[in-house]
């Protein structure tokens, strides 16, 4: 009977435990997002959920006009990155999205949740963005799938990463 009532214990007391690892994750845990796409809808509305989320959320019309994209390495300290999450439509100006991320993983980028938008895949972009991990998604936009996934990022996500400010402090520096 005793070794039953110490096994219900742990069990309360790991619950617990998990518990409040959930409750520091949402209460004190801020995630970041980085959206890239040129309509500004669909831009709008996803930092409109992220943000209802509580993420910190930069928003880009052009891949090329973020501060990541400017780089040819990743100058996040090896124990930071520089975001959580990216979500980029295929068709920007300038590059795609997928190019996009496909160049970042290229140069060390720590990130491991990427969405991709689209309303016009193809096989070849579909095996492309399976390979370089991405989450696929269909315009128009099913939020109900996207907040999903975004569940599934937040469990993923490590409470003790360190996320880097680096391309604030560059913005702040050319202003």
């Amino acid at each position: 009977m005793v070794c039953h009532v110490d096994k219900r214990k742990s069990l309360v007391l790991e619950s617990l435990s998990l518990l409040l690892k959930c409750f520091y994750w949402t209460m004190l845990m801020k995630m970041r997002a980085f959206i890239f796409d040129d309509n500004e809808l669909v831009r709008s509305l996803v930092s409109l959920i992220l943000e209802k989320r509580g993420y910190e959320v930069f928003a880009f019309s052009d891949a090329t006009l973020c501060p990541i994209f400017l780089r040819n390495d990743c100058p996040c300290p090896s124990e930071h990155t520089c975001t959580d999450i990216i979500v980029a439509d295929i068709n920007m100006p300038n590059i795609t999205g997928l190019d996009f991320i496909e160049n970042q993983l290229n140069f060390g980028c720590k990130v491991r949740n990427f969405g991709v938008i689209s309303g016009n895949w193809t096989n070849a972009r579909i095996e492309q963005a399976k390979r370089l991990n991405c989450q696929i998604f269909e315009k128009p936009i099913d939020f109900e799938h996207f907040e999903k996934w975004l569940d599934d990022c937040e469990r993923r996500s490590d409470p003790e990463r360190k996320l880097s400010d680096w391309f604030q402090e560059r913005d702040k520096e050319n202003e």
